[in-house]
Formats: structure tokens, C-alpha cells, sequence
């Protein structure tokens, strides 16, 4: 796999006219643009996703699914006739559920989320009764069993996924990295680029630290540079 497609941007924005610089100047140095649900809801979403198409980018369709089993397989339906490079889907709406959106992928990825990467220990009890930890790996078990091409985890849970063998085949996407440059935000489980690279991420979802990099760093598409430079050292 190539540095530029281990790297996917997050469009978290609400417009077109918003995403448009972005995508025209970063198009070339990634992999994807992750479009979400402020942006879907803001315009909608064949024409965002059409939009992205026509300057040259590759959609990662942040749907997060979460539904009756019907009702994803039916919505999965409709975002893999966009052509889409992946969706996701939430993996606690149950391997049913899951199942249905394989079933109706076409040509797209299926990603299943885990455990939010906004969630730390305490929430992650509250939630889900269980350190997150354990639930990322019930939940990723259940992803394979229902046929996932991969799924969506922090960082930080995939030194533990990679001694299952039971899960050798998923794609790993993390979103919760974060540049030493760049602040955390409102991300609990993170790593560095390299950090997450090495301990086994397929590709990493970044948004702020490349579409509003601090002053020192420069435009986004310096932004990019140094992280795929950082990437490329540790493969």
C-alpha cells in the first residue's frame, strides 16, 4: 500500500464551498476524504459524495450505521450505488446487522466502529459495563464473523487485536492520531502517526492537525508532507 492511501482526511466541515480548497490541494497527497455526518446532513449526501468525486478524491462515508438489520442492509444499498471506497457501520447494532451491510456492500469496504476514540475508561464502563479495551475485542470478533472488511479503532487497541489470530485479515482504521505538533482535542486514545503505523493500523484518519495545522506547520498540504514523511520512515 502506498503512504498517500494510509492517510484519509476528515472533511469535518459544513459546506462545499468549505471542503472544495481542501480537496482540490489535497487530493493528490491522500488516499480518501472521510465525509461525516455534519457535512451529509448540511448538503446531502450524493451530492457531497458526487462532489468529491468530481475533483479527483476517493470517499470514505462516515454513516456510522447503527440500525435494525433491514434498515442497514437497505441504506448500505443506497451509499455503496454511490460508488463510495468504504462506509461504516456501528458493530453494536449486532452481526445481523452487520451481515446485512456485506451483503449489500458492492464494490465497497465495510468497516465496522468499535469504541469511539472520544471515549476514555470511565465512559467506555458507563456505556458499555466493561473496560474498552474488552469491548474493541468482542466487537472486532464479531466484525469478522460478520464478514467486515475491517474496522474502526484507536490506536491504542491495536497491539492487542494483533496477537488474535482469529482477526488477521481485517483492515485496521484509526482514527485518535495525532502529530506531536498537533493538539489532542477532544481525542482520549491517541498515538503519533509512526506510533499508530507501527503497532499495525492499515490507515489513519486525521482531520484538524491537517485541515487547520498550527502557524509553525503551514497548509494543509505541508501538513500532509510531514506526515507521510513521518509514515514512510517506519515502514
Amino acid at each position: 500500500m502506498d503512504v498517500k492511501d494510509r492517510i484519509i482526511v476528515a472533511l469535518d466541515v459544513d459546506s462545499l464551498d468549505k471542503a472544495k480548497t481542501l480537496v482540490e490541494s489535497l487530493a493528490p497527497y491522500v488516499g480518501c476524504f472521510k465525509v461525516g455526518l455534519e457535512l451529509l446532513t448540511a448538503v446531502g449526501a450524493p451530492q457531497v459524495v458526487e462532489f468529491v468525486h468530481s475533483l479527483g478524491g476517493q470517499v470514505f462515508y462516515d454513516g456510522k450505521f447503527n440500525d435494525i438489520p433491514n434498515t442497514i442492509g437497505s441504506a448500505t444499498k443506497a451509499v455503496a450505488g454511490l460508488n463510495v471506497r468504504m462506509f461504516t457501520v456501528h458493530a453494536s447494532a449486532g452481526v445481523e446487522a452487520m451481515m446485512s451491510a456485506v451483503a449489500n456492500k458492492g464494490t465497497s469496504l465495510v468497516l465496522a466502529v468499535t469504541v469511539l476514540t472520544s471515549l476514555g475508561e470511565s465512559n467506555a464502563h458507563l456505556i458499555f459495563g466493561g473496560p474498552y479495551k474488552a469491548k474493541v475485542l468482542q466487537l472486532a470478533r464479531d466484525a469478522c464473523l460478520a464478514g467486515c472488511d475491517g474496522i474502526i479503532c484507536s490506536p491504542q487497541e491495536l497491539e492487542l487485536l494483533g496477537l488474535q489470530k482469529e482477526l488477521n485479515g481485517l483492515m485496521t482504521i484509526t482514527p485518535g492520531v495525532r502529530p506531536k505538533w498537533a493538539s489532542a482535542g477532544d481525542q482520549k486514545r491517541i498515538m503519533t502517526p509512526s506510533e499508530a503505523i507501527k503497532a499495525g493500523a492499515t490507515a489513519l484518519v486525521i482531520g484538524r492537525p491537517i485541515t487547520k495545522p498550527p502557524t509553525l506547520v503551514g497548509s494543509p498540504v505541508d501538513a500532509v508532507k510531514r506526515i507521510a514523511e513521518e509514515i514512510s520512515a517506519v515502514l
